[in-house]
């Protein structure tokens, strides 16, 4: 049962909305920092007087304003909290919405939820709690789809090089002259073009601009 929560996060106006998304779902006794170490250390001294936090929801993301700091992002503290207090239950609320960094925390740091920062999040950070009280992992259906998409198609060398290439602005067409310029195999026009086709089949895209946007998204490129 979540009663008591850490939140950590370094801006304020994010910080104030968590607070008053808990508030509404009568979760009074929270609890805010805005630095990783400050977060790590209220932990440590909640399980040593045996107050231990039901809760951690943490920012990815935390800007350097020049007060050192041990302790730079979330995933870090993530893996510092769960050694303080291995049953330590953690919400990442972030603006992240890369799929390796969302796959990495599902299966590295095994968070129990993630939400987006983006229209409707308090919505899904409502969702995302109630999940988490019945214990219950919440990732949002549309990002375990893009992490599946993304698993779906093995991208070789090949395909990472001529997907970087058009994200540089090349022409389909002028490819294969970089490709025999690089002394890069395959080269040939007929080549490139059977694995952007088939690239754009698996994902169901019509054009090379969607397929992309999609590998910046996906951190692929």
């Amino acid at each position: 049962m979540i009663r008591k929560v850490l939140i950590a996060e370094d801006h304020e106006s994010a910080n104030i909305s968590v607070q008053k998304t808990l508030e509404e779902l009568g979760l009074v006794d929270t609890e805010y920092v805005y630095y990783c170490d400050d977060a790590l250390r209220n932990i440590q001294k909640a399980v040593a007087a045996h107050q231990s936090y039901d809760l951690l929801i943490t920012d990815l993301s935390f800007e350097e304003d020049g007060r050192p700091q041990q302790i730079t992002g979330g995933a870090a503290l993530i893996t510092a909290a769960r050694q303080a207090q291995p049953d330590l239950k953690v919400l990442v609320f972030s603006a992240s919405g890369d799929a390796a960094t969302i796959e990495m925390l599902f299966n590295k740091l095994e968070v129990d939820g993630y939400v987006r920062k983006a229209r409707n999040d308090a919505k899904e950070l409502k969702l995302a709690i109630e999940h988490i009280n019945n214990n219950q992992r919440y990732f949002p259906r549309h990002v375990m789809q893009l992490i599946k998409q993304k698993n779906a198609h093995d991208f070789t060398s090949f395909d990472i090089i001529i997907i970087h290439l058009l994200s540089q602005g090349f022409r389909q067409k002028d490819i294969p002259a970089h490709l025999q310029q690089n002394k890069i195999k395959p080269s040939g026009l007929s080549s490139v073009e059977k694995r952007l086709n088939y690239m754009r089949e698996v994902f169901g895209f019509s054009n090379n601009e969607q397929l992309v946007a999609y590998c910046k998204d996906m951190g692929i490129i």
